[in-house]
């Protein structure tokens, strides 16, 4: 019943026009903020959405690695067991080192670069997308005797090599070891390569991996057939790779690590979550303060309604019937608003996907305009974060309205 009296009064003229005024001023406030959640956390899915499947291009879903030092031993049951672990896909093995990449014929600018060397074997085209990254030449990463190498595109400028020349002079400097003085030359392994192609991902890659194959890479760092740094792994559904990486931390043991994508990158992805609870937390705070044009048109319509207040308490109306009517006022105020919030919202997302209407500035990125995913989970928080806002701004005026004596004299 409190909802008719709720909707009658906010359907009804008013003897003055100011608290119609004040009442549709403060329903266009919350309809803004509430436009205004929405479409940025929809940007902010959007943005999350794209820097996952780009790390998803190169990341596995899965990564083994030893819990402690650079490298661990496999031995062929461990490995069968690996590969045969419900919710695995595919598994390669992965030989990782920092190392130096110098071009001999470049004598201009700085033809020497750090690089993070990865060895990696057949299957390794099986666990992510890098293959179809290839800017320049191909993917080739050629055998152990004739090595070659797949850089990121920073890096192939950065030493000025050419995937087009396939007699590039490129000399790969690792640690060797073996060596028992650090000092002396003995320290690096020496080998000339040659590059096959380059890939672009974004700048975090491209300006720091090079890829070769995995047999090169462990006799280059003296390693064992069966040593390796990581085995990447590809999950047959992204649903169940948690329980995939419980399995296989069953199987290996506390002396691996088994991580997933996101404990990959775990920095990356709680920044992210914490820039969008800040920015969430800045915009319900506006949405608050957005809500006081709410409390004074509930108040003003408490002094408007004070006959209709006495006659019902005369009827025998209570304190709580009288406080929920005016609260009621209150959530039909922020239900009109926040609706018609919720479809402005939609609409400018919906705009913003067909025509990309929202350029992104400077050129230098991946895609040149904001990108937009919307979750129904962020409306739902958006509705009741609405809800919350409407109880805090309607309680006072319909306390006051409760408890405060009018008469019918007045």
């Amino acid at each position: 019943m409190q909802f008719l009296f709720a909707w009658r009064y906010f359907r009804s003229p008013k003897s003055t026009n100011a608290i119609n005024i004040i009442a549709w001023i403060s329903v266009l406030a919350i309809a803004v903020g509430t436009a205004a959640l929405i479409v940025v956390l929809s940007v902010f899915n959007g943005f999350e959405d794209l820097v996952k499947n780009l790390y998803s291009d190169f990341y596995s879903d899965i990564r083994i690695a030893p819990a402690k030092g650079k490298f661990f031993q496999l031995n062929p049951q461990q490995l069968k067991d690996i590969r045969l672990t419900e919710g695995v896909r595919n598994a390669s093995l992965v030989v990782e080192e920092k190392a130096v990449l110098m071009n001999g014929d470049n004598t201009s600018g700085n033809s020497t670069t750090i690089i993070y060397m990865k060895g990696v074997d057949a299957n390794y085209t099986g666990v992510n997308s890098l293959s179809k990254h290839i800017e320049r030449g191909s993917y080739n990463l050629g055998t152990a005797d004739t090595p070659r190498l797949v850089l990121g595109a920073g890096l192939q400028n950065a030493v000025g090599a050419d995937p087009g020349n396939p007699r590039s002079d490129l000399t790969l400097y690792l640690p060797n070891r073996n060596a028992k003085d650090y000092n002396s030359l003995d320290a690096l392994n020496v080998a000339n390569v040659n590059i096959s192609g380059s890939f672009r991902v974004q700048q975090e890659f491209d300006n720091k991996y090079a890829f070769t194959n995995l047999p090169f890479l462990q006799y280059m760092l003296n390693l064992q057939a069966n040593e390796y740094s990581s085995v990447e792994i590809a999950a047959t559904s992204s649903i169940n790779i948690p329980v995939t990486k419980n399995r296989l931390q069953k199987i290996l043991g506390s002396g691996f690590s088994v991580l997933t994508r996101d404990e990959q990158n775990q920095s990356l992805f709680s920044a992210m979550q914490v820039e969008r609870w800040v920015i969430y937390g800045i915009l319900t705070l506006i949405l608050l303060v957005a809500s006081f044009n709410m409390v004074g048109a509930l108040t003003m319509l408490v002094l408007e309604k004070q006959k209709d207040i006495a006659v019902l308490k005369a009827m025998g109306a209570g304190n709580s019937l009288i406080q929920n009517i005016f609260l009621s006022e209150g959530f039909v105020l922020a239900g009109v608003g926040g609706i018609s919030g919720m479809l402005l919202a939609l609409l400018i997302c919906l705009a913003q996907l067909q025509f990309k209407l929202v350029k992104l500035q400077g050129g230098t990125f991946i895609i040149d305009y904001y990108p937009v995913k919307m979750v129904p989970q962020d409306f739902l928080l958006v509705a009741l974060t609405v809800f919350m806002v409407a109880i805090l701004a309607a309680f006072v005026p319909a306390r006051k309205a409760a408890t405060q004596f009018f008469s019918l004299k007045s």
